[in-house]
């Protein structure tokens, strides 16, 4: 059944920006591992989901809409108001670049997790992030 535009803006306004059910999982995960991280800071750059800030570790939680996950392929599926939505998931992409970049000269490790693998392999992305903690 299709969508009006006012049913589509309706549910994109709902769609949460933290609080994730992605990061809400990989969250629960490293908590009852003992690690312990902030949520969003805004004073590290790109405000990341996750951060542990004494060890210089910044975790984000990709959404594969929001973030473009094989965009080569997945930009033909916008069948409707492709102008907006295809500079727009773009543009994210190529922030999510920036961020990356100015964390890493800023001396942080970066993790990204498409929310696809951590909700298939919770214990696998929080194993990594173990592991660079455990490193640092």
């Amino acid at each position: 059944m299709k969508k009006t535009k006012e049913q589509i803006s309706y549910n994109m306004q709902k769609v949460k920006n933290k609080g994730s059910k992605i990061e809400t999982m990989l969250q629960s995960e490293l908590w009852h591992r003992g690690l312990r991280y902030r949520k969003n800071v805004k004073t590290i750059t790109g405000k990341p989901d996750i951060a542990f800030v004494g060890k210089k570790i910044a975790i984000f939680c990709d959404s594969e809409f929001w973030h473009g996950y094989d965009w080569e392929h997945r930009k033909n599926d916008f069948k409707s108001n492709t102008e907006f939505w295809i500079p727009k998931i773009e543009r994210n992409m190529e922030r999510d670049k920036e961020v990356t970049k100015a964390l890493i000269s800023e001396g942080w490790i970066v993790l990204r997790f498409w929310g696809n693998d951590i909700k298939k392999n919770l214990i696998e992305c929080a194993d990594e992030i173990e592991r660079v903690w455990n490193e640092r």
